[in-house]
């Protein structure tokens, strides 16, 4: 499903409009139809009687608000409008919206002083829910003044809002807030999601995610050259490998996981261990000498080989040859977890992984390893697939850029460095972004803040190379990993919570989240009819 800024999504608009011929005032009553059908069946059907405030401004937004107030109006709903403007400042389909409301009888309330607030909240101590429909698509920066005042006033009644394509004080095309924002119960947003709607720090304002159908041209979407995608169950079921009747271990791969050091060992056992449970035929652990023991200790179906190690037990040079031998026999090569810095091990990976020919994923210490050299060099020569999986943290080692920014900017940073790099980049966190050199861009929507827990990266990166092992490409492993990934945790926190979640918790979870996929089990939200449904 494809993720679009305010520009992208003003594009389509306009394209449908002079291309294929379909007025605004129909795209504005389509839209207002949908937010319409998600009342209705938030009140499960009894819109007659229901006493609902809607505020609109003066852009299209305020239009569509202006529409649901009239087919509200029409079912028997009490409705109070709240005009942020004079009626003479709108324009085009809004200003049209605006007489039909007028000779369908209903007043309009301008609020334009403070004074008007009185008035609002008197209206909103005896309503039911508000409709949002202050600010769009085209909004940027921070609401200030009158309006600003009104968010608040919103924001503290109780009441539940749901927002007309993005909540007021959101930026649609990044998810920035930089003042007051109206917190939604639910978004009904158009056409396609916004990606401020599915990035943080919006995210936490949009509430339950809807997308209402339109009629933008399917054609026109996909001959659109959008780039970014949100991550779906069934882009996901596409992409998992199948399971055939005469198969055999040897039919799905073997992964051979290097990495481990004295205090480290769970971060290589949950990555191994993840490998198999991401469906890989065959697992390796490959680990310190002295750590061997107690790894075959650990696990029961993951193999094991002993390596020699540096005098902080962690893999050291010595280790090349062996490990290079080994790599022969195997599909995939995950480098990283729990491998520690040490400069033996350092000049360990530095030697191996130019020499290597199959396909790599690179974590944890591997990442920091690399962020000591240049980057872009180290990657330069290397031929075989990769997937990188950095936290905001590693990245911003590897990159030199500040987290902050790196957060504030998340697709930019991760989209650079995958083309630059020429490696399938998986920067971690709260949507997680994935990113490939040839410029697609994936946001997952799964996963929720208990995650964010020690070994929780060693379990993704793990579950990515055993989704290698079995043939996948390295950005198919990658958009269902994070998918998989994000689900388990998911699962996990129903059963546990979020608060005491742990990586052990998640990696127990994988079966059960590909189950569900497999199974076409997902437990997606409900559908209110063909050009209605819930997103996130």
């Amino acid at each position: 499903m494809f993720l679009v800024t305010n520009q992208e999504m003003a594009r389509l608009d306009g394209e449908t409009i002079n291309n294929y011929g379909l007025p605004g005032m129909v795209l504005m009553e389509h839209a207002s139809s949908r937010v319409v059908e998600w009342l209705s069946w938030y009140w499960e059907g009894k819109v007659a009687g229901k006493r609902v405030v809607i505020l609109a401004g003066k852009g299209n937004n305020g239009g569509d608000g202006l529409a649901v107030a009239r087919l509200l109006s029409n079912a028997g709903a009490f409705v109070t409008v709240f005009l942020l403007c004079h009626p003479g400042e709108l324009k085009g389909d809004a200003g049209q919206n605006y007489q039909v409301l007028q000779r369908f009888g209903e007043k309009v309330y301008q609020l334009t002083s403070d004074k008007d607030l009185q008035k609002l909240d008197i209206s909103l101590m005896c309503a039911d829910l508000v409709v949002d429909a202050i600010y769009g698509t085209g909004f940027r920066g921070a609401v200030t003044g009158l309006a600003a005042d009104v968010i608040n006033l919103v924001n503290n009644s109780g009441l539940p809002v749901v927002a007309v394509d993005v909540p007021s004080g959101l930026e649609a095309g990044t998810g920035k807030v930089a003042g007051p924002c109206i917190k939604a119960a639910a978004t009904v947003t158009f056409g396609l999601p916004k990606l401020g709607l599915v990035l943080e720090p919006g995210r936490r304002q949009v509430g339950e995610l809807w997308l209402g159908d339109i009629s933008l041209p399917r054609q026109l979407i996909q001959n659109s050259g959008l780039k970014t995608r949100l991550i779906t169950p069934e882009e996901v079921t596409q992409r998992l490998p199948s399971r055939p009747a005469a198969a055999h271990k040897g039919s799905f791969g073997h992964v051979a996981a290097v990495g481990g050091s004295e205090g480290m060992t769970g971060a290589i056992y949950l990555a191994a261990t993840a490998a198999l449970r991401g469906g890989a035929g065959l697992v390796t652990a490959l680990v310190p000498r002295s750590l061997h023991g107690l790894m075959e200790i650990k696990t029961v179906e993951v193999m094991t080989k002993p390596l020699p190690e540096t005098e902080a037990v962690s893999v050291g040079l010595e280790a090349l040859n062996t490990v290079l031998e080994f790599a022969g026999k195997t599909d995939v090569v995950l480098l990283g977890p729990g491998m520690s810095q040490h400069a033996s091990t350092a000049a360990f990976l530095a030697n191996l992984v130019p020499k290597l020919d199959k396909p790599l994923v690179l974590d944890a210490d591997a990442l920091n390893i690399i962020s000591n050299n240049d980057p872009k060099k180290f990657f330069a020569d290397l031929k075989a697939p990769i997937v990188i999986t950095p936290h905001p943290g590693e990245m911003a080692r590897l990159t030199g850029l500040p987290v902050r920014e790196i957060q504030q900017n998340r697709l930019e940073v991760a989209s650079k460095a995958a083309r630059e790099w020429k490696v399938v980049v998986v920067l971690k966190g709260a949507g997680t972004v994935v990113a490939h050199p040839g410029g697609e861009v994936f946001v997952n929507p799964t996963g929720n803040p208990g995650m964010a827990t020690a070994g929780s990266g060693d379990v993704l990166s793990g579950l990515v190379a055993g989704l290698m092992a079995q043939g996948l490409a390295a950005l198919d492993a990658a958009v269902a990993g994070v998918y998989v990934h994000g689900l388990a945790g998911d699962l996990a926190a129903r059963e546990k919570g979020q608060m005491g979640l742990t990586a052990g918790d998640i990696l127990a979870s994988l079966p059960r989240a590909l189950a569900a996929l497999e199974q076409g089990s997902f437990p997606e939200g409900p559908r209110i009819n063909p050009w209605l449904k819930r997103i996130l």
